[in-house]
Parts: structure tokens; C-alpha cells; sequence
């Protein structure tokens, strides 16, 4: 394997900090920075010229983006983020009262609490599949399917944040179309880690192109199986309401910031030029070695996950660290040791959820496994 040559060179992150924590917020390459930059002096340079044209520079951006998924365009719409693409799939969708919402202990906090908001508006409920975090797949399948019985829906994560693991869509959406149930599926860290990540034939997919894909925040996609798309609406009414194109429907929703969706793609130009597919397996067998690396220093281990993410990892905490205090602590290192990393709990267990990109090293774990005991 070719030697993994760190690009921080790439991006205007501030080298005193180590940036531990991809999988959370991204960060946006200069490139793409330069580029947002420049279409937001043309909006303000003259307003309504640029909101008569961005159309058509919408329309080439989510047909890029759109290949980049490898997904069928007429059934892919921008979104604000997964979360929002989610809450578009569960008004779409019919809840019947009496069914029953179905997601698992992984799921995302947003997309429970827009499972819950549901329920609560069609008086259905809300029924969480327990998942031990070293379930193989059949294990997964099997315990989903026992909850399945009149469920409107399956809400399930392709790759989940909190335990970086991936959950068998495939396996999933065969079993949910089988009892013609339909599956939405939270992909919120799935582009650019997994292949063609909307290609499992789940009814409703929603990803985030700020995290590997490293394009601009408020910048995600909204896969609609054809069976949906006349009947899936944006969040916002706005004048494309009645577009019979369901992508067009979403795109122009006022006077919102088109920059961030239109300049998303030169981020997938950088992911080009850093040969991705080889980059991001060097990505994963870096953070094999550098989660092990601060775990030793923390007297701890790493996670056992079946199907870890690609590019994130989880480090024991040590059982003295009270997660009831993570977010006073994150600051805590982010003030006094110039790092950002994040906590995950998960079962009782906490852990440092560590991910990864283009700009980071070996020498940042090292760094962390030196400084981090002392704090914790």
C-alpha cells in the first residue's frame, strides 16, 4: 500500500489544534471555501440577476452530486441535512394509528426525536430495537424483524454516529418489503464512505455531504424510491410546490444561500485529486493504529464493533470519566490541550469517538495519547 501522505495543505483548519473529529461538523477544503466565496460575491453583486439564473447552477450541482451517489437524479433532492431529509420521508409517508415507528438503541437523537414528534401526531408509537454493538448482521436482521409486526415504518441508520457501525440496509429493506413496510433510512455518514450508499432499494435515503465528502455544511441529498416521489414534499412551501419534478420541487425554496449546494461538488473534485478510494483505506488502517494508541494511554481498549465505519473509531473512556459532564469536559480539551474530539455513550460504556480525513496524521494520536490522560 502506498505510504499515507497527510494533505492538511488542503484545508485552512488552524495547525495548533489537533482536529480529531471529522465525523461531526466536516471541514471544507480551501478550494471549496475560494469557490463558495466567489458565488456568494455574485449573489450580492447583483441579487436579482442571481436568483434568476441559480436554477440552472442547482440543477448541474445535484446532477453531480447525484453521480457521485450513484443514484438515479430523478429521484434526488438537496436538503438542508439527514435529519431534514428524514422528517421529509415520515410526512410523506402514511402512520396509521395504532402502528408503530420502528428504530433501533443506534439511532440518531433528531431522527428519534422526529419519530417521536410523529407518533405523537398520527397517536402511533414508538417502539427501540435494542442492538448490542457486537451484533454480526444476521443478529441485527433478526432482531429488527421480531419488532416488525404492524410497523409503518423501519428508521435505521447506515452507518450509526454514536457507535460507528454499519447496519445491513440490504438484509433490512428485503425483509421490510416483504411485509410491504416501508424503510427510511438515516445515512447521515454514509456518502463517500460507502459505495453507491443508496442503492439498497430502501423506500426513502438521506445523507450529509459535509462529512467526507467535506462539502459545505447545510449541503445533503434526499433519495426517493420512484414509488414516492409524487407525494414527497420540501419542509418549506415555497413557489415550486406544484413542479411535478420531484428535485426541482426542492431546490428553489426562496431566498435561501445557494452557495453552499452549488460549490458541493468542487469538494468531490479534491476527493478526486486525493484518490479516495485509496486514501480512505489508508484512513482506516491509520486509526487502527492510533486508536490503539490512545487507548493504551488511557488504560482502556478499543471498541469491538462488527462493521466499523471505514474512518472512525471507538476508544474506551476510562470508567472514573462521568459523561454527565462531556460537554463541559470537550471544552475543557479543546481550551487547554488544542484538541477536538468528541464523547459517544453507548450501554453504560463511554467512549472517544475518533474520525478521520485527509488532513490527519499518526503523529495527531500520538499527540492526544500524551496530553489526554493528564486531563482525564
Amino acid at each position: 500500500m502506498t505510504l499515507l501522505t497527510p494533505r492538511p495543505d488542503l484545508w485552512s483548519l488552524d495547525p495548533e489544534v489537533l482536529h480529531l473529529n471529522h465525523g461531526s461538523y466536516g471541514a471544507v477544503p480551501t478550494r471549496t471555501l475560494d469557490r463558495m466565496a466567489a458565488l456568494r460575491a455574485e449573489t450580492e453583486a447583483n441579487p436579482m440577476r442571481w436568483f434568476r439564473t441559480v436554477a440552472a447552477q442547482l440543477t448541474t450541482s445535484r446532477l453531480e452530486l447525484a453521480s457521485f451517489l450513484q443514484t438515479d437524479p430523478d429521484g434526488f433532492a438537496l436538503v438542508a441535512n439527514a435529519s431534514a431529509g428524514v422528517t421529509a420521508a415520515l410526512a410523506t409517508l402514511p402512520i396509521p394509528a395504532g402502528s408503530r415507528l420502528v428504530l433501533t438503541n443506534h439511532a440518531y437523537g433528531a431522527v428519534r426525536y422526529a419519530a417521536e414528534r410523529f407518533a405523537r401526531m398520527n397517536q402511533a408509537e414508538v417502539v427501540v430495537v435494542d442492538v448490542p454493538l457486537e451484533a454480526d448482521d444476521e443478529t441485527v436482521v433478526e432482531l429488527i424483524e421480531a419488532e416488525l409486526d404492524g410497523a409503518a415504518v423501519l428508521i435505521v441508520d447506515q452507518i450509526t454516529s454514536g457507535t460507528v457501525r454499519i447496519f445491513p440496509i440490504a438484509a433490512l429493506v428485503e425483509v421490510c418489503h416483504a411485509r410491504d413496510i416501508p424503510v427510511v433510512v438515516d445515512g447521515a455518514h454514509a456518502p463517500a464512505l460507502i459505495d453507491a450508499p443508496a442503492a439498497d432499494g430502501a423506500d426513502f435515503w438521506s445523507g450529509n455531504f459535509h462529512k467526507w465528502p467535506a462539502s459545505p455544511r447545510a449541503t445533503a441529498g434526499l433519495v426517493v424510491a420512484e414509488r414516492w416521489r409524487s407525494e414527497t414534499l420540501p419542509l418549506i412551501v415555497s413557489w415550486s410546490e406544484h413542479d411535478e419534478r420531484m428535485p426541482e420541487r426542492f431546490d428553489m425554496q426562496g431566498t435561501y444561500d445557494y452557495a453552499p449546494w452549488i460549490a458541493a461538488p468542487e469538494s468531490l473534485r479534491v476527493l478526486a485529486d486525493l484518490d479516495w478510494p485509496v486514501r480512505r483505506t489508508q484512513l482506516s488502517a491509520m486509526l487502527d493504529e492510533g486508536a490503539k494508541v490512545v487507548a493504551k494511554a488511557l488504560g482502556t481498549g478499543v471498541a469491538e464493533v462488527a462493521r466499523s465505519a471505514p474512518t472512525m473509531r471507538l476508544v474506551e473512556l476510562p470508567s472514573t470519566v462521568d459523561l454527565s459532564a462531556g460537554e463541559a469536559l470537550k471544552q475543557r480539551i479543546s481550551r487547554d490541550l488544542k484538541a477536538e474530539i468528541t464523547f459517544t455513550g453507548f450501554d453504560g460504556r463511554g467512549f472517544i469517538r475518533l474520525s478521520a480525513h485527509a488532513y490527519n496524521s499518526p503523529q495527531d494520536y500520538e499527540s492526544l495519547a500524551a496530553r489526554l490522560p493528564g486531563v482525564l
